[in-house]
């Protein structure tokens, strides 16, 4: 039996409204007047954008181990954390990217309705795909550096064998402090959230 996906399509053809505006002459005007694309993500990196399919299991996996990990400083400090589900707006450029986890105050300033405001965040965490390796490995730490986000951390499963990375300290365009490890071994996240994290936890995930 084949089986078939029981998602619609998005609805990309011009309507009576929206046939008289103007075309998008960039990739963020491109980005917002785009529909919502179910199971598709869509950032914006160095002025390209990229639509991309959600990722596999484990990588959503992982990005609920570390929500798990960190889930009791969240708690007990009153913040908010998001496993990919949230958009966030690089400040400067306004470029919107959708990490795969977020940390951030409950009154973080927002760009519009939708987007977190980067430099309101505490931390953001990529986890590294085959087909995002160059995107999360060279240029996501630049635009977030850029966007003044105090802690990155990337997660590599690609890597051989797989590491956890944390940025920090951005000036520039650019994070001056960079700490890895072999995945199973602990990394200290600097502040502001000040935690060690025991990336055993991933050794399941990434496999």
């Amino acid at each position: 039996m084949v089986k078939t996906s029981r998602r619609l399509p998005a609805e990309l053809r011009p309507t009576p409204e929206t046939a008289s505006r103007p075309l998008p002459s960039t990739a963020r005007e491109l980005f917002d007047a785009l529909p919502q694309l179910p199971g598709l993500r869509t950032e914006v990196i160095d002025g390209r954008l990229i639509v991309s399919p959600v990722g596999t299991p484990e990588h959503g996996w992982t990005a609920m181990l570390i929500y798990d990990a960190l889930r009791p400083v969240v708690m007990e400090r009153g913040w908010r954390a998001y496993a990919g589900n949230v958009d966030v707006s690089i400040d400067g450029p306004r470029d919107p990217v959708e990490p795969d986890f977020v940390l951030a105050p409950a009154d973080c300033p927002r760009w519009g309705t939708r987007e977190l405001l980067s430099s309101g965040l505490f931390m953001v965490a990529e986890i590294v795909s085959p087909g995002s390796v160059i995107d999360d490995r060279d240029r996501k730490p630049d635009l977030y550096a850029m966007g003044l986000v105090p802690v990155m951390l990337l997660i590599d499963p690609v890597a051989a064998p797989a590491t956890v990375t944390v940025f920090s300290d951005p000036k520039g365009g650019e994070y001056h402090t960079v700490s890895r490890v072999a995945a199973g071994s602990p990394l200290h996240l600097p502040a502001p959230v000040d935690f060690t994290l025991d990336t055993s936890i991933f050794a399941d995930a990434l496999g």
